[in-house]
């Protein structure tokens, strides 16, 4: 982390993600689904959708949807992320690969097209 000042405020840059950073269990899934919400959110805008009319495409009621869009995700699941973006007219592929570099471990990441 780089601790700087701005504006006579400390300010801490962290080098990962900020759920890891915080001590969140669930950081990798809560990375992925900020993602999803993020893109939501950008396709609700462009679309000049009300949140009224955008809970009613994608099966929430409004407050729901509202909470997801101030990131209070908690609870819903990515297949529930994806589907909202199925309702909003965006195809969703899930593609499973080798890991690269021999890694142990695989890495799951969220690509938009």
């Amino acid at each position: 982390m780089t601790k700087r000042k701005i504006s006579g405020v400390a300010v801490e840059t962290g080098k990962g993600s900020v759920y890891a950073e915080l001590g969140y269990a669930d950081a990798e899934e809560m990375v992925v689904k900020a993602q999803l919400v993020t893109k939501i959110a950008e396709i609700i805008k462009k679309k000049g959708l009300t949140q009224t009319q955008a809970a009613g495409r994608l099966g929430l009621t409004q407050p729901m949807l509202s909470n997801l869009l101030r990131g209070r995700f908690r609870g819903i699941s990515e297949r529930r992320l994806m589907d909202c973006l199925t309702n909003l007219g965006r195809d969703v592929q899930i593609v499973v690969k080798p890991a690269r570099n021999s890694r142990l471990k695989g890495q799951l990441s969220v690509v938009f097209g």
